[in-house]
């Protein structure tokens, strides 16, 4: 039964959603300092109390504040048992990868009593993002808004709001989460789904013991508000109802609902105009498979409508696995082009940037070993993936198309997929089998959505363009955590270009060690 989770709104209601975007404007930077204290706490939901790890004691997360063209400094505390990195999500951190926090990815792990200075300088963005834990399950808890407002004295491409409010979707499990997972990978299945979803870290009156666990709004009749909605969940697609999308300004549209994947971010322009009363905000799942356990053109945007460097396309399903650990022998994984992705035991950054051998390679495949027919009858047979840390090199500054196709192994499914390091431009998507000579005739390439997580649609295809200009080495994974710890990630050595000014950054001296 599908978990539907409602929240109260105050003395009047909504009628007309609006996404809004944002574009690129001339002012004065700062340094803006946080303190991020890892901490487990105890939190009650659900008539069940538990020991979380949060930061600051908040759950979720302090919200952090800047301005376009300011310089963060985060200082990260670890006092809990687990190891910890935090993920910048959307922030582009432009040559410092050092910055971007996927555990072994580009940094070791944060170790308990140890702390890292994460250094960010926010170019080119306003709006939206968030930030959240970035190793095993624990962003179901470590996670929290960011909030990038216009240069002073830059307004709004749209009228000036009378309040705003962060909007942060999340799930809750009674149990512990770290446990759930180990139960699940026992059984070599899918871990028990999480017992509710939240809004703000509250279930909403719905749900046992939940009345004061709610998230409550209060609006003015014939005002408009500012709602910043966050994707924070760890495996489902919300549908929200009562739009800047991942921290870039779009065409705004009128909408009674919307749907977010976990990893975006949407912000929404509310009209209170009903009468005054008690309003629910609701939040329930997208459910796409069967397999459920119940255990005008931006100027840099110019380049697409040019030669493409290199096209890349890049299967997406689950496959089955032997595994000497589990009960059954077997294990569900997941993969790109038939390769299931192995975390290496330090950060590949560091790997690529002090040429360290053995640790990667970089034979990632631009396609898949065997064409064949990928949204057709279900296959059932022949279904073992391979291991590797395989990535992809790409040339400083060449144009990348990478077109994402889902196939029909097991079952079909809709994937949020997250590049890091980067903004990318949506110029196509359909369902069905990806067509190389019919569909880019399709293409948008007029305005095209810029984001940096997207949804790539159940048994169907999406196609996105951006041009690797940030050097480094850049995770792309599904933002399902469920998938993602199945394999289902890889990432692009990006090379460094001819001169310094083009080159990653040199490490910070606090770096965490491997």
């Amino acid at each position: 039964m599908a978990k539907t989770n409602s929240f109260c709104w105050g003395s009047s209601a909504f009628l007309f959603l609006c996404l809004i975007g944002f574009f690129c404007t001339p002012a004065k930077a700062t340094l803006k300092t946080y303190r991020f204290d890892v901490q487990v706490k105890n939190v009650r939901r659900l008539c069940h109390s538990k020991p979380i790890v949060t930061v600051n004691g908040m759950f979720p997360g302090p919200t952090v504040y800047a301005r376009e063209g300011d310089t963060l400094l985060v200082n990260v505390t670890n006092h809990a048992q687990y190891n910890m990195s935090i993920h910048w999500h959307g922030l582009k951190q432009h040559r410092n990868g050092w910055a971007d926090g996927p555990a072994y990815i580009t940094q070791c792990p944060i170790k308990t009593g140890h702390s890292y200075t994460y250094n960010i300088t926010i170019t080119g963005q306003r709006g939206t993002l968030w930030w959240h834990a970035h190793i095993f399950w624990l962003r179901a808890t470590v996670y929290g808004a960011i909030v990038i407002l216009p240069k002073q004295g830059t307004g709004f491409p749209f009228l000036q709001p009378y309040k705003e409010a962060n909007i942060v979707l999340g799930e809750w499990w009674n149990n512990d989460v770290k446990e759930v997972v180990k139960q699940g990978n026992k059984l070599g299945l899918p871990p028990n789904m999480s017992d509710a979803h939240t809004i703000n870290g509250k279930p909403g009156p719905l749900f046992p013991c939940s009345e004061k666990h709610t998230y409550a709004l209060e609006v003015e009749q014939g005002k408009m508000y500012l709602l910043r909605i966050i994707n924070a969940a760890l495996n489902d697609e919300l549908f929200f109802a009562i739009a800047e999308i991942d921290a870039v300004y779009t065409k705004p549209f009128a909408s009674q609902a919307i749907l977010i994947a976990p990893g975006q971010t949407t912000n929404v322009l509310v009209q209170a105009n009903q009468a005054p009363g008690r309003y629910f905000m609701a939040a329930r799942p997208f459910m796409d498979a069967p397999v459920s356990v119940d255990n005008k053109l931006p100027l840099e945007y110019c380049m697409y409508l040019f030669k493409v460097d290199r096209h890349l396309f890049y299967t997406i399903g689950l496959g089955i696995n032997q595994c000497t650990t589990c009960l059954n022998g077997t294990q569900l994984t997941a993969f790109l082009n038939n390769i299931t992705f192995v975390m290496p035991q330090i950060g590949l950054l560091q790997a690529h940037y002090f040429n360290t051998k053995g640790v990667f390679t970089t034979d990632f495949p631009d396609r898949p070993p065997t064409p064949f027919n990928y949204t057709g009858t279900p296959l059932t047979a022949s279904l073992g993936t391979k291991l590797g840390t395989r990535l992809s090199k790409l040339a400083f500054n060449s144009t990348v198309e990478l077109v994402l196709q889902d196939i029909n192994l097991l079952t079909v499914e809709s994937h949020p997929f997250h590049l890091h390091g980067y903004n990318f431009f949506v110029v196509g998507t359909g369902v069905g089998n990806f067509d190389p000579k019919q569909d880019p005739a399709k293409y948008n390439l007029v305005d095209p959505p810029e984001r940096n997580t997207i949804g790539v649609p159940t048994g169907g295809w999406v196609a996105i363009r951006f041009r690797a200009d940030n050097p480094g080495v850049w995770f792309m994974h599904c933002h399902l955590e469920l998938h993602t710890s199945w394999g289902l990630k890889t990432a692009f050595v990006v090379e460094s270009g001819k001169d310094s000014d083009h080159s990653i950054l040199p490490p910070p001296t606090d770096l965490p060690p491997c």
